[in-house]
């Protein structure tokens, strides 16, 4: 362009002049518009949604008296100022967020869900439904980006349950090196708009403090109704667990349909339908479904369909939930189980159980039980003992498990002291107690190596009746005491061992299965929970006073 320029006439400088003003004006109605309408949905002000970036400021001719007088009295255009915004209030708490400046985001009609990677489809279109959005599938990085976006993508390194959400520009991006962070992201920002309506601006960055978070369910003793299950695994993944252990043998029912052996299944069970259904939607919220059939001991429901299997003493008498481990015809029995659910369960872990098998309670088990004593004395030479039968019995099963690439999980007490022969190096230790015989302090197997998750009975057992002392577990005493290297009773185990403490498992046993009914149970363990997974999530000591954190939890839902 020229430097030189024609230098307007009076006539043209005074038009000029009026389109300036009359746009001016149009600006300031439009932004009034603007601004009145948002505050009248309650933009950016709800719970921790303080946004962050300043509106324009500035002054425009207005349409009073004052300017058609021609006074020159200037009125300032509507402005609206953002403090710094608050972190997110979910449950858990995020680990940190980076403040800023804003509006924040809450859902609007016409918003999309967008994924980088056709990976997180089933992320997107989860969280699309539950926000009200419509899911638009993948888009690349600057491909057909609108303002209210909600973008999932996948990339960068780290913990895979890790994430990071980006709220700004009215837009927001979650990512993370795997699609279970990515996953959590959208957890973080359900809560966030279900509390609040916004999510805040600023940057959250989040990942969990153990690997391994935990509920488990006893479904032997108690049925319960495949839509019960489905929902608790709904509430699970909104809350970032990723583990839903299912224990369905014991002495009162065998509750899951087999094909091998349909003679041993009680009349109110689920059928493999449901179980896939069941696993179907633990999958799509990232938790896996970890199985348990417990033997030696607990398989009562199994032996009132195999008699001839029942452990007996010398003089005869059965002994309770027991299987008779000489006999070749009782491994063959659960081997078939094993393998046949293999198949059904597909997730990486397995509960082998190996708890509280009655021979060994007896004050000398080679005598009481001299079949037993022998098969030892074959099977490990003449100091071989029914302990080390025993061991050996959990050595097979998990050969067996091992086989379909699981890793298994074990009782404490299926560890038995002072045997000839160890149990499989592999076998990681649920520990729920130091109640049983020759209790041993979880020290002892964290100083042998193993890896270990926390059961601990104290705390984290909801067993229906409240018998043997047991008393309905508080989310208080979870949240202001437990951490998840409390193992045993109420004292922490030292810190070096936190790296083998995998995590924990909040655990419902239906000893008394009448008690309470299933809505019951799940009104009884809400808050249990939720303070659980606070501490898997961040051990630390809560930033919110236990009456906040109850209340937060009321107002998410």
């Amino acid at each position: 362009m020229s430097q030189h320029r024609r230098r307007p006439s009076t006539r043209e400088a005074a038009r000029r002049r009026a389109v300036v003003v009359a746009a001016a004006f149009a600006g300031t109605v439009a932004l009034g518009t603007g601004i009145g309408v948002w505050a009248s949905s309650g933009g950016g002000d709800g719970g921790s949604s303080a946004g962050a970036a300043r509106q324009p400021s500035g002054s425009a001719p207005a349409a009073s008296s004052a300017a058609r007088s021609g006074a020159a009295t200037p009125t300032p255009t509507p402005t609206r100022s953002y403090p710094l915004s608050q972190a997110p209030r979910t449950i858990p708490a995020v680990r940190s967020h980076t403040a800023a400046r804003g509006p924040g985001w809450r859902p609007q009609r016409g918003g999309r869900v967008v994924v980088s990677n056709a990976a997180l489809a089933d992320e997107g279109r989860l969280t699309a439904g539950e926000l009200g959005l419509s899911y638009a599938g993948q888009k690349g990085a600057n491909e057909d980006v609108r303002p209210g976006d909600l973008r999932l993508d996948l990339g960068g390194t780290g913990d895979p349950e890790s994430y990071t959400m980006t709220v700004r520009g009215g837009s927001v991006r979650i990512s993370g090196p795997g699609d279970a962070g990515v996953f959590y992201g959208t957890r973080t920002l359900k809560q966030e708009v279900h509390g609040g309506g916004t999510a805040p601006e600023g940057v959250v960055r989040d990942q969990p403090a153990k690997p391994q978070r935990g509920f488990m369910l006893d479904i032997a003793r108690k049925p319960f109704t495949a839509g019960w299950i489905e929902s608790r695994i709904r509430e699970l993944g909104d809350l970032k667990f990723n583990q839903f252990g299912l224990h369905f043998s014991d002495d009162q029912g065998f509750r899951i349909e087999s094909d091998t052996h349909p003679e041993i299944v009680s009349r109110d069970h689920l059928t493999k339908a449901q179980v896939k259904e069941i696993v179907a939607v633990a999958a799509a919220r990232h938790i896996q479904v970890v199985p348990e059939i417990d033997s030696p001991g607990h398989l009562g429901a199994v032996l009132a369909a195999h008699p001839e299997l029942q452990l007996r003493n010398a003089q005869g008498v059965a002994t309770r939930g027991a299987v008779d481990i000489s006999k070749e015809a009782s491994a063959k029995l659960v081997d078939d189980l094993l393998n046949e659910y293999a198949d059904l369960f597909p997730g990486s872990y397995w509960n082998l159980g190996g708890d509280e098998y009655q021979a060994l309670t007896a004050a000398n088990p080679q005598a009481s039980y001299p079949q037993l004593a022998a098969a030892a004395r074959q099977a490990y030479g003449v100091s071989g003992t029914v302990a080390d039968l025993t061991t050996g019995w959990l050595n097979a099963r998990a050969a067996t498990v091992r086989a379909h690439q699981r890793t298994m999980r074990a009782w404490n007490d299926g560890f038995l002291r002072g045997t000839s022969v160890q149990p499989a190096a592999d076998l990681q230790v649920g520990y729920w107690t130091g109640k049983e015989n020759g209790a041993r302090q979880p020290v002892e197997y964290l100083r042998a190596g193993r890896k270990v998750l926390n059961y601990n009975d104290e705390y984290l057992y909801y067993v229906l009746g409240e018998p043997n002392t047991f008393v309905y577990p508080t989310g208080q005493r979870i949240y202001e005491q437990w951490i998840p290297r409390v193992l045993r009773g109420t004292t922490a185990v030292a810190a070096r061992y936190e790296p083998q403490v995998l995590g924990g498992s909040f655990a419902v046993w239906c000893d008394l299965a009448g008690s309470q009914t299933q809505d019951q149970v799940a009104a009884g363990i809400r808050m249990p929970l939720r303070a659980t997974i606070q501490k898997l999530w961040d051990p630390g000591t809560p930033a919110m006073s236990w009456t906040d954190f109850r209340n937060l939890a009321n107002k998410l839902g």
